[in-house]
């Protein structure tokens, strides 16, 4: 596999499924890079979680100056094992997690949760995973407030799927038949057993977070 791909007729099939979101609309596009990418590195766990990060950020990067602002790359983009990650204002990393540290504005996972991922369900789940985090650091930047934590959490969805819907429609991923399954897996992987909006924890349903992800690949980040 070259790297994560996925058709937008799925995509648009989430939508259907999971609800409507209204009118979708061609998501912005997105930055290019130079040919050796994504093709000559997406094809083993490590370049394509260089490449997730990388394409993600000048993406934000791109997205930001647009808007007459300044985009500020993380400090640090860490893998961990296990226990061993860093912790994040005095608490602890946990094993089988990734996330972003507003103390610090990073982004730290475990490496090997994340490859035993990659491993079962395929690339998409760098590719998922990687721009979620990603959304929160921009949600640190833009200083938005939330009510409760499954918002947060939806958000960061909805800018995942804006970002590979732009880094698609601008040629910096690629679509390849027969990864159609992948998001919506790891996405369904993902959500909450239940509908429990009040968790401090919660990030919502497989549905919910599969409607919110189509969301922003439809419309683009502007709509989330």
């Amino acid at each position: 596999m070259k790297a994560f791909s996925f058709l937008l007729v799925l995509v648009l099939a989430a939508v259907t499924a999971c609800g409507s979101v209204g009118e979708g609309t061609e998501p912005e596009a997105g930055p290019t890079v130079e040919q050796d990418t994504p093709s000559a590195r997406g094809q083993t766990f490590e370049s394509d979680v260089e490449l997730a990060r990388e394409l993600t950020e000048a993406y934000w990067k791109q997205t930001f100056s647009a808007a007459g602002l300044t985009y500020r790359p993380v400090t640090a983009f860490t893998a961990y094992q296990g226990e061993n990650g860093p912790d994040c204002g005095g608490q602890p990393s946990v094993p089988n997690n990734a996330f972003y540290c507003p103390v610090g504005h990073f982004i730290a996972y475990d490496e090997q949760w994340m490859n035993g991922l990659y491993e079962r369900m395929g690339d998409g789940s760098v590719y998922v995973i990687i721009p979620h985090e990603f959304g929160h650091a921009v949600q640190a930047q833009l200083n938005t407030a939330f009510r409760l934590s499954i918002e947060k959490e939806l958000q960061a969805d909805c800018y995942a799927g804006g970002t590979l819907g732009a880094l698609v429609k601008g040629g910096s991923l690629q679509t390849e038949p027969g990864d159609e399954d992948e998001l919506l897996i790891n996405l369904a992987a993902a959500g909450d057993p239940t509908d429990d909006w009040l968790r401090p924890d919660a990030h919502g349903t497989a549905g919910q977070r599969q409607e919110l992800f189509a969301k922003g690949y439809n419309q683009g980040t502007t709509a989330c």
